[in-house]
């Protein structure tokens, strides 16, 4: 049996499994992640644009930053691995997805039990009077302002130095300790509170798999790591399943 076979055998035989995905999934879709930008965006660093600090010096250039990634997700397409994903949830017993991303592929490719760690690029967030809104297939403007008080919204995703909702870190941490086997997908393993997920797992005894281009700091420490695209290797564990 090869580790592809394994890994299937351990999905199936888990029947509830959590999965973490991080921006390895959506960078085969054409998403750039952060360290993917080159390094700059307009001559910038994209993470310094992604702080509370930079929206209160210069909302309209935070902005412009984010209203370009809104139409870059938007023009993107769910690849395969976010399709299989799906496929997953429909031949697993229970399946929570736990994302870092801020895209909604996950969601567009089908899936529906989806906790959005950081947010997404489509809600945005009243600055006055704190209310969320859905404003996904629009065009916003350069300053765009709540409708009901006239304050300056802001995206509704967690930006650096912020902390997860608290519901949803919750609901994640739940999914994790639920579960007996923990799939982690396309991330750098690098990012807390997030990476913590795996360690919640490890202490619970649940098996850990990882999936990802290249080794990362939890490769050596858990059950089985898959080296390679997501998009080629969940088709083939969603056929074996």
């Amino acid at each position: 049996m090869n580790d592809l076979e394994t890994v299937a055998s351990l999905l199936a035989k888990a029947g509830r499994v959590t999965v973490l995905t991080g921006a390895g999934v959506s960078a085969e879709s054409g998403i750039p992640t952060f360290r993917g930008l080159g390094g700059l965006w307009n001559g910038r660093d994209p993470m310094s644009l992604a702080t509370p600090q930079a929206f209160a010096a210069n909302p309209e250039l935070v902005w412009e930053f984010y209203n370009w990634r809104r139409e870059l997700v938007t023009q993107a397409e769910p690849n395969p691995g976010h399709r299989a994903l799906a496929e997953f949830s429909r031949r697993l017993t229970s399946l929570t997805l736990v994302t870092q991303n801020v895209d909604r592929l996950h969601q567009r490719a089908g899936s529906r039990d989806v906790i959005e760690l950081h947010g997404n690029l489509f809600e945005v967030r009243c600055t006055g009077c704190s209310r969320t809104f859905d404003r996904s297939g629009e065009t916003l403007p350069p300053l765009p302002r709540c409708h009901d008080c006239g304050q300056l919204l802001r995206p509704g995703v967690v930006w650096f130095g912020e902390s997860l909702p608290p519901a949803m870190w919750e609901a994640a941490e739940t999914a994790v300790r639920r579960a007996p086997l923990l799939l982690v997908i396309g991330t750098s393993a690098v990012v807390y509170p997030a990476a913590g997920l795996v360690g919640t797992a490890q202490n619970g005894g649940g098996a850990v798999i990882e999936i990802n281009l290249e080794p990362t700091p939890i490769s050596a420490t858990v059950d089985i790591a898959l080296q390679g695209k997501a998009a080629e290797i969940l088709p083939i564990l969603a056929d074996l399943l």
